[in-house]
C-alpha cells in the first residue's frame, strides 16, 4: 500500500550524499516514469541509465548525450520524487524462504519474495542497496506491521495504444516497443543468451501470453547443473516472483524461446540466459501490456 508523501528536488549535485539531490537518481526515476528503464534505480550512471538516457533524448528531439542536457533538466523541477512505503500484515505473511535446488524450488506452494526488502525494493523499480540507504534506521531482519519504508515515488507509464512491433538489439542489450508510425512508446534493458549460437535472429512472433506462469525445468536446457544430470527429468516450479521466469511469460513462435521477467531485476542487462530475453519483473509487466498475439519481434545484432 502506497502513502502519498512527495519531496521536490532541491538541486541537481551529483556529489552530494543526499539521493534527493543526485542528478542521476532523479533522471533515472524520470525516466522510468516516462517508459525509458533504466533497469532498477540505484542512483548510478551506468550503461543501463546512459541508454534509456540517450533513447529519451532522441525521441524528445533532445541532444543525444550521455550526460542530461539542460532542456531536459528543467523537466524534472516539479518530480514528486519519494513516497512512504506502509509494510501490511498480508506482506509479512506472504514471506518464504526460496529452496537453494531445483527441486526443493518444485516442492514449494509457490516461489515468492523471501523479504521486505526485496519485496519493497522490487514494487519501487528500486535497487535494494538504494532502498536502504534511504532508510538507515531500519532494522530490516524484523520490520512490523505498519512499517513506513521511505521509497521512490514511481508511476506506471500511460499506454496509449498496442506496440505495433519489438525490436530486441542483442549488442546494446535493450529491448524497443514502436507504434506503427515507427514511434519509440518504451526502452527496457534486457538480459540475452551468454552462448552466441543460443541467441536467435531475424523476425519471431508473440504466441502466447501468461501472468504469474510456472516454470518447467529441464535438466537438458542446463547441461551444467549437476543437480540436473542426476535427476534426469523436467520438474515444474510453482508461480512467484522469484520463478526463474519472474512474473511474466512472453512464448516467441521459435519453440523454447521467450521474454520474461526475473527473480534477479539487478543483473538485467547482461549476458547471462540460456536463449531467451530477460526483463525486470516490474518492466515485464508493462511490455506485456502493449503486445498482442501475433506481435512481430524483430532480434537484431
Amino acid at each position: 500500500m502506497i502513502a502519498a508523501v512527495a519531496c521536490l528536488p532541491q538541486g541537481f549535485g551529483s556529489s552530494l550524499p543526499d539521493i534527493s539531490q543526485d542528478k542521476t537518481f532523479i533522471a533515472q526515476l524520470w525516466l522510468a516514469r516516462q517508459g525509458f528503464s533504466p533497469g532498477a534505480l540505484d542512483g548510478v550512471m551506468g550503461s543501463r541509465t546512459r541508454g534509456a538516457l540517450r533513447a529519451y533524448q532522441q525521441r524528445e528531439n533532445l541532444r543525444p548525450l550521455d550526460e542530461l542536457d539542460p532542456k531536459l533538466s528543467d523537466r524534472f523541477k516539479a518530480l514528486p520524487m519519494f513516497t512512504n512505503y506502509i509494510v501490511t500484515a498480508e506482506e509479512i505473511s506472504r514471506l518464504l524462504p526460496v529452496g537453494q535446488t531445483w527441486l526443493a524450488k518444485s516442492q514449494q506452494e509457490r516461489l515468492d519474495y523471501e523479504s521486505i526488502l526485496e519485496l519493497v525494493a522490487e514494487k519501487s523499480w528500486s535497487h535494494t542497496n538504494l532502498i536502504m540507504r534511504l532508510n538507515p534506521e531500519l532494522n530490516w531482519t524484523n520490520v512490523a506491521t505498519n512499517t513506513q519504508i521511505k521509497v521512490p515515488y514511481v508511476e506506471a507509464p500511460n499506454i496509449r495504444g498496442k506496440a505495433a512491433f519489438v525490436k530486441i538489439f542483442l549488442e546494446s542489450r535493450v529491448l524497443q516497443a514502436f507504434d506503427a508510425e515507427t514511434n519509440l512508446l518504451m526502452h527496457f534493458p534486457c538480459s540475452v543468451a551468454a552462448s552466441m549460437d543460443k541467441r536467435p535472429d531475424g523476425l519471431l512472433r508473440v504466441e502466447t501470453m501468461a501472468s504469474n506462469p510456472n516454470y518447467t525445468f529441464n535438466p537438458e536446457v542446463f547441461p551444467e547443473s549437476a543437480e540436473g544430470r542426476q535427476l534426469g527429468r523436467k520438474l515444474l516450479l510453482p508461480p512467484g516472483p522469484n520463478n526463474p521466469v519472474g512474473t511474466v511469460w512472453i512464448g516467441l513462435d521459435r519453440p523454447g524461446y521467450g521474454i520474461h521477467g526475473t527473480p534477479r531485476p539487478e543483473a538485467v542487462g547482461r549476458a547471462e540466459t540460456h536463449g531467451c530475453f530477460r526483463l525486470t519483473n516490474w518492466n515485464a509487466e508493462l511490455l506485456v501490456k502493449l503486445l498482442e498475439i501475433g506481435t512481430p519481434v524483430y532480434v537484431e545484432p
